[in-house]
């Protein structure tokens, strides 16, 4: 006999959708903010590091956007050709922002090669050093409230995004010593180019950060070893359940998980029985902290 159950998909509430939102438009005004203090700093005080930097913030604009605009699609119910949901659209979306963040982090890289190759050098101004340390308490700040709200919501881009802003903090660290280093010692000014390249692989490793797990998710990776033991758990202590085998799990956006699985019981109890059974465990497993959101259970006969 073979029953197949299935759960229903949870969407996200349009007041968490609101949060998203009210967030990335806070960060969205405060990147624009230093983005234009970094430009017009960087180019008076003549940092080629600064106005790196400056790129950095304006590409963390292009990622607030994704988040603005994607929120609006993987918050959509399930329906007729998305069954399971809009889930995937989020894990997108973050890898969208990672790979902005790799292509930003290859722009300034090679900005910077040729500007030291060329070997024209200009002595930067403590009015470039001014806007590195603005730029550092400020993103820092966003940062923490941003991964606070993420964290609270279970939103991956959001998370995301929280680390994006964090690099631009520390990436603001070397510009900043690299300004100071070239303001101090004139002869050295290559060194702000130095702080330039910094950045760049600064950013590398933050995109490698948020692009490993989405990709890992969009294809369609499991949870832990850990998580999956948890299952086998839960669904072991109904009374009833003789045996479980072949469970399956996949991330369907960035945190909500879908599973299938098949689970033993007596073979000459009834249909009835058998309903009650599986109703058990997908309801325990729905109730439990795994994010289950869809279920598919198979009910096999055992037979001693």
């Amino acid at each position: 006999m073979g029953i197949i159950t299935k759960g229903v998909s949870v969407n996200i509430s349009d007041e968490k959708c609101n949060i998203i939102t009210r967030v990335t438009w806070a960060s969205v005004v405060t990147n624009l903010v230093l983005a234009i203090i970094k430009f017009v700093f960087g180019i008076l005080g003549r940092s080629h590091a600064v106005v790196a930097d400056a790129v950095h913030s304006l590409s963390d604009l292009t990622t607030d956007f994704a988040i603005l605009i994607g929120v609006r699609f993987w918050s959509k119910p399930p329906d007729e050709d998305h069954p399971h949901g809009h889930y995937k659209i989020e894990t997108m979306v973050t890898f969208f922002i990672g790979l902005v963040l790799g292509i930003t982090a290859t722009g300034i890289l090679y900005n910077s090669i040729v500007s030291i190759h060329s070997g024209t050098y200009e002595k930067p101004r403590i009015i470039a050093l001014v806007a590195a340390i603005i730029s550092i308490i400020t993103k820092e700040i966003l940062f923490r409230w941003t991964i606070k709200k993420g964290r609270v919501l279970r939103c991956m881009p959001v998370i995301a995004n929280a680390h994006h802003q964090r690099s631009d903090a520390i990436s603001s660290i070397p510009v900043a010593a690299a300004v100071l280093f070239s303001v101090i010692f004139p002869d050295w000014s290559f060194v702000d180019h130095i702080g330039a390249i910094i950045v760049a692989f600064l950013i590398y490793q933050a995109a490698f950060k948020i692009m490993n797990p989405a990709i890992n998710k969009l294809a369609d990776r499991g949870v832990s070893a850990e998580e999956l033991k948890k299952i086998y758990e839960i669904a072991g202590s109904i009374d009833g359940v003789k045996g479980i085998h072949d469970v399956r799990t996949r991330y369907i956006g960035s945190a909500n998980v879908a599973t299938d699985l098949h689970i033993e019981v007596d073979a000459g109890i009834s249909v009835q029985a058998a309903h009650d059974i599986y109703q058990q465990v997908k309801d325990k497993l729905l109730e439990s902290n795994l994010s289950i959101v869809d279920i598919v259970i198979h009910i096999d006969p055992y037979h001693g």
